[in-house]
């Protein structure tokens, strides 16, 4: 039985690696490539531009076949699973970059001036005027992509990596039954409706910003 094999764990152990390591590391590095895309600075904003259109633009699955196979060919060789959390949280911080630009940007910029006028610093500001704001406002569309990385890490089976996905693969081989699939879609159905709950909570929470 499948909720007996100790593989099924291990599986969905893999799941939540890939998606709290992904989720750790690309949330803060989306937010610094989101402030690089609204510098000043005409180079950073372009590498930043650049970036976010290559990352956005090709499939997470060929990212991370690119830099498990296509990389050694330079030089530089990874593991499966560091290549898994180098081709996730790069990706991933690509979106996240331009749902925090997107809330950067509708805030009105006189708050930005009011808050110089009162000598706050630029640090001051973004921590405690314009950051609380923009959380308000990105926390629907990272909800969403939240939702969708949860179902993004059954990719890592293409690395051969012995995920849910994987597992269930094997285990319907070795049984010639569709019902080890059944189980890994009620694994990944209550891990979303879980963390839909969890957001939705916060959002709540958050709710006294304008």
């Amino acid at each position: 039985m499948m909720l007996s094999n100790p593989m099924f764990y291990q599986g969905l152990l893999i799941v939540f690696e890939v998606f709290t390591i992904t989720l750790v590391a690309s949330l803060p590095l989306g937010l610094l490539i989101a402030l690089a895309r609204l510098s000043r600075l005409a180079p950073l904003r372009w590498l930043a531009q650049v970036y976010i259109t290559v990352l956005r633009g090709t499939p997470l699955l060929l990212q991370m076949t690119f830099i498990y196979f296509g990389l050694p060919a330079v030089g530089l060789v990874f593991d499966r699973m560091p290549a898994v959390y180098i081709a996730f949280v790069l990706n991933y911080a690509a979106y996240f970059a331009e749902i925090y630009r997107g809330g950067l940007e509708s805030i009105p910029k006189g708050q930005f001036e009011a808050a110089r006028t009162l000598g706050f610093s630029t640090a001051t500001t973004y921590r405690r005027i314009i950051l609380p704001q923009v959380v308000k406002r990105v926390l629907p569309p990272i909800s969403n992509e939240v939702i969708t990385l949860v179902k993004d890490t059954s990719l890592v089976y293409a690395l051969g990596v012995n995920d849910i996905l994987r597992v269930t693969q094997i285990e319907m081989n070795k049984t010639a039954s569709l019902m080890p699939l059944l189980y890994s879609a009620g694994a990944y159905l209550i891990l979303v409706i879980a963390l839909t709950y969890l957001l939705q909570r916060l959002e709540k929470r958050l709710a006294y910003y304008a």
